[in-house]
């Protein structure tokens, strides 16, 4: 008699053999750790000039999550003409430019480099790296997406102010008279009046609109507005973004001037790795955009290494994404935990996390994870991967690069359902490979009755 193959390797293909058996996980955002809405974003600071906010730890919300713990992920927007003051970090950032046109100021003790960015452009900033980034654009918000890798605790980083505001003090206010008087082989009077002092005050509906921001974040002056002349100064000397085959250790790189590694009529998928970009070895990051066209569908893959944070930039669309069915409840970890310490297995029913994706919102997939994602309108992603170095994606359908048409055919005979012919003849219907028509072409010459059963597939668990 034949055995079929393990439970196990089933999941992991994201294969089940009847829809009924499939768990959906689509009715709310409490129900799909994977999801973070834009309103899980926290405000650190905000004025009239922009804002910047955080996300919410991942190892927060899902078990799953728990080798994240050491990753944020931060949005930026500020006003045309500008200016995010200079300060430092104890965390490594991968910034981002998602829209808008900026100047990006990196100090070092005996060196200034200064770098016009626009969409697509990606830098490191290393932690304890003094920075200021400017809105260079006359009309246009600048919108950033930062991956920050704190350095001291996991999970939290702090910034360090260079300047000081009426809320916001410099760090060199911290040290004693004594000290700064001997450092700067100066008068303290002077020291405090050119460095430290709070700027000059502001017209009274000034003071109390920033007061009234204040209950909201206690930073609201570290975005600045800079005139014309301060930006065009700003800008002398700035380079753009590299064009370079090989990648720069200090410089910007932009993925749209690399040729994508996936592409066709319905798609562009553009990333870069470790292996690929210095800049990226030591923190084991790959970064990655995806254009997915209307009316499109990134077909089912993995990533056999890498967790990647994907955020929703333009459009709309909706990801599905295939997962075990406890990975969504909070009160089974303790549970759970006390079952894998007495030895006890049980069979980890299929579930479907499903949801509609909006600009702003966040998504992340694990390591292993199947998923999929459909544009209603034309969609961009940008995503970062954790543990990049040597990951492997593996698609499950497609003509490319499909992993399942690798299987030899006694083993089809064995792992599915149907004869090892029946599957290579279905593998072979998608003619595209990495993107595709979103809506089957079969489904306009199915019957009605046929059309309201599950779409039969070896991929059911989508």
């Amino acid at each position: 008699m034949a055995i079929k193959a393990p439970f196990q390797l089933l999941m992991l293909l994201g294969i089940v053999s009847l829809a009924s058996s499939v768990r959906d996980s689509s009715r709310s955002d409490q129900e799909n750790p994977f999801l973070f809405k834009y309103n899980r974003f926290q405000t650190l600071f905000e004025n009239e000039n922009g804002h910047i906010r955080l996300l919410q730890r991942f190892d927060k919300r899902s078990k799953i999550f728990e080798n994240l713990q050491n990753y944020r992920l931060l949005e930026y927007n500020s006003k045309p003409h500008t200016l995010f003051l200079p300060q430092h970090n104890d965390a490594d950032f991968i910034l981002t430019i998602l829209s808008g046109r900026a100047i990006l100021t990196v100090l070092s003790p005996n060196n200034r480099n200064s770098f016009n960015l626009e969409r697509g452009d990606t830098i490191k900033l290393p932690a304890g790296t003094i920075a200021y980034l400017a809105n260079r654009d006359d009309n246009k918000d600048l919108r950033v997406l930062d991956l920050a890798i704190p350095v001291n605790r996991p999970g939290q980083f702090q910034s360090f102010l260079l300047s000081g505001s009426e809320n916001q003090q410099s760090f060199l206010s911290g040290f004693s008279q004594n000290i700064l008087e001997a450092s700067f082989n100066a008068n303290y009077e002077e020291i405090e009046r050119v460095l430290i002092e709070e700027q000059e005050k502001e017209p009274q509906h000034r003071r109390d609109l920033r007061d009234r921001r204040r209950q909201h974040s206690q930073e609201a002056n570290v975005i600045v507005k800079v005139s014309r002349e301060q930006i065009e100064e700003l800008s002398k000397n700035a380079k753009s973004s590299s064009k370079k085959s090989v990648s720069s250790e200090s410089e910007p790189f932009n993925l749209g001037n690399r040729d994508p590694i996936y592409s066709n009529k319905f798609g562009n998928f553009f990333e870069i790795t470790p292996e690929k970009n210095p800049q990226l070895q030591d923190l084991d990051i790959l970064v990655n955009a995806v254009e997915i066209k209307e009316g499109s569908l990134l077909l089912p893959h993995y990533n056999s290494r890498s967790t990647v944070i994907v955020a929703a930039i333009q459009g709309k669309g909706e990801f599905e994404l295939v997962g075990q069915r406890n990975e969504n409840q909070q009160e089974q970890r303790e549970e759970d935990e006390e079952e894998e310490e007495e030895g006890q297995e049980r069979n980890r029913q299929v579930q479907r996390y499903r949801a509609r994706l909006s600009p702003g919102d966040v998504f992340v997939i694990p390591a292993g994870h199947p998923v999929a994602v459909s544009a209603s309108s034309n969609l961009y992603l940008v995503g970062f991967g954790i543990n990049a170095e040597n990951n492997q994606r593996n698609f499950l359908a497609g003509e490319e690069d499909n992993v399942i048409s690798q299987i030899q055919r006694p083993v089809k005979e064995l792992a599915f359902p149907g004869s090892a012919q029946q599957v290579d003849r279905l593998l072979k219907n998608q003619k595209q490979s990495y993107f595709a028509n979103a809506q089957p072409q079969q489904r306009e010459e199915e019957s009605p009755r046929k059309r309201r059963d599950p779409i039969s597939s070896i991929l059911e668990a989508f």
